[in-house]
């Protein structure tokens, strides 16, 4: 039995990933990721359900910026599932703009926002764990910050009883029969082959 109720309102929160190049001029408008394949899929499988999904994801955003757009974005929308998928960027900036976020940092913020969805609303809570898929020696020594960060994720998801998706582990099993460029082209975003592998995991994370 799937996890989406009846009616209910899912939503999509995040960075790049989840953003996929979406209209947001259109309120409705999914993108073309992992995002818009879980609702086709999960949709044509269940249309008596009548859900709703919703793409708020915003490309380059970190933890700190969700927290800043999360009474509009995520609160003001009174989901019934949240999906949240944030962390790359977290690790990324301190690589390419010398402007790291600690992992106790995020950890603290990505709580807050977790803490007040469950206080104000009646909410299932998804967290998608962050991956990297290295594609250069660079990206290699990403692994010493994210790899905490991932941890951090895991954390949450058992302290407020959140739906967990692997994907870390997930995408470097992928990987070694194909090389990861076949996956995420540049290491984080994902080819549509990549976006079909998220949308897999999310749908089997919560049984539809």
């Amino acid at each position: 039995m799937t996890l989406i109720d009846q009616n209910a309102i899912v939503l999509f929160q995040g960075d790049s990933i989840t953003d996929a190049g979406r209209n947001r001029n259109d309120w409705a408008n999914l993108g073309s990721g992992y995002a818009n394949l879980v609702t086709s899929l999960f949709t044509s499988k269940y249309p008596e359900k009548q859900a709703t999904f919703l793409n708020r994801g915003i490309s380059g955003d970190r933890v700190i910026d969700l927290e800043r757009r999360w009474e509009v974005d995520c609160l003001d929308l009174k989901p019934s599932l949240l999906s949240v998928y944030v962390g790359i960027n977290d690790t990324w900036r301190r690589y390419d703009n010398n402007d790291p976020l600690s992992t106790e940092e995020y950890y603290t913020t990505y709580r807050r926002l977790l803490s007040r969805a469950k206080e104000q609303l009646n909410i299932k809570l998804v967290l998608v764990e962050p991956f990297v898929l290295p594609v250069n020696d660079s990206q290699k020594q990403w692994r010493e910050d994210l790899d905490p960060k991932i941890q951090a994720v895991r954390e949450l998801a058992g302290e407020f009883k959140a739906i967990y998706v692997p994907l870390d582990g997930l995408f470097a099993q992928a990987a070694t029969q194909t090389g990861p460029a076949y996956w995420a082209p540049d290491g984080v975003h994902p080819s549509p082959a990549g976006a079909a592998l998220i949308a897999e995991a999310w749908l089997q994370a919560v049984k539809a």
